[in-house]
C-alpha cells in the first residue's frame, strides 16, 4: 500500500473515532474496523487470491479500501453492500485511487440473489443481529475454499451467537476467533 492511502487511512480512522464519540445514534456512527483487523482482512484477501469479495457493511469506505486494495493486487474486485451512500464515501474511495461497485440494498437480499460458489471472500459488518435471518446464504455464496470474516464477534458476542451456531453446525465450515479488533471470526469453507 502507498504511502498517500496509508496517510488517508489512518485519517479515515482518526476522524471516525472522534465522529463516533460524538454520535449518540449507534446506527449513524461509522463503526470502523481497527488498523490491526483491516490490516489482516487485506491480508486474507491476498492469501485467499480473492477476486471476488464482498462487503456488507460499508460506512465511510474504510475497509472498503482496505479490501479493495488488496484485492487490486490480486486481480481482484470488491463489491460493498450498504442500505444508504454515507456522506464522503465516493470521495474517500477516489482519493484511495480504488474502484469499488457499490450497492444499495439490504445485504441479506444481496447475498440471496448471489450464484451459488460466486464469492472469494465475504466480510459481514453490518446490523448483526440480522445475519441469522441470511442464512444459507452467507456460506452458500463461498466457492470451496472461500473464506467468511464476521467483525464484533467478541464485542458483541450475543448479538452474533445465533448466526455463529449456524456457521459452526455446517459440516463444510472451519472457524476460528482471532482476538484481533473487536474479535474477527474467520471461517474457511470446505469443498
Amino acid at each position: 500500500m502507498d504511502e498517500p492511502t496509508r496517510a488517508l487511512l489512518a485519517d479515515l480512522y482518526a476522524d471516525g473515532v472522534h465522529h463516533d464519540a460524538a454520535q449518540p445514534d449507534r446506527l449513524l456512527r461509522r463503526r470502523n474496523l481497527e488498523p490491526d483487523t483491516a490490516g489482516l482482512l487485506a491480508q486474507l484477501v491476498r492469501v485467499v487470491g480473492g477476486r471476488r469479495v464482498v462487503e456488507v457493511g460499508t460506512s465511510n469506505g474504510y475497509s472498503t479500501i482496505w479490501l479493495a486494495t488488496a484485492a487490486r493486487d490480486v486481480g481482484g474486485r470488491v463489491v460493498s453492500v450498504d442500505t444508504q451512500e454515507w456522506p464522503g464515501l465516493r470521495t474517500n474511495l477516489r482519493r484511495a485511487g480504488v474502484s469499488v461497485d457499490l450497492r444499495l440494498l439490504e445485504g441479506g437480499a444481496y447475498l440471496a440473489s448471489l450464484p451459488s460458489g460466486s464469492v472469494d471472500l465475504l466480510f459481514l459488518d453490518a446490523e448483526r443481529t440480522e445475519y441469522a435471518e441470511w442464512w444459507p446464504h452467507p456460506v452458500r455464496v463461498l466457492r470451496p475454499g472461500g473464506v467468511l470474516a464476521v467483525d464484533n464477534v467478541l464485542s458483541h458476542p450475543g448479538e452474533v451467537a445465533s448466526f455463529l451456531s449456524l456457521v459452526s453446525s455446517d459440516p463444510r465450515c472451519r472457524s476460528v476467533t482471532v482476538p484481533v479488533g473487536k474479535g474477527l471470526s474467520v471461517t474457511w469453507r470446505g469443498h
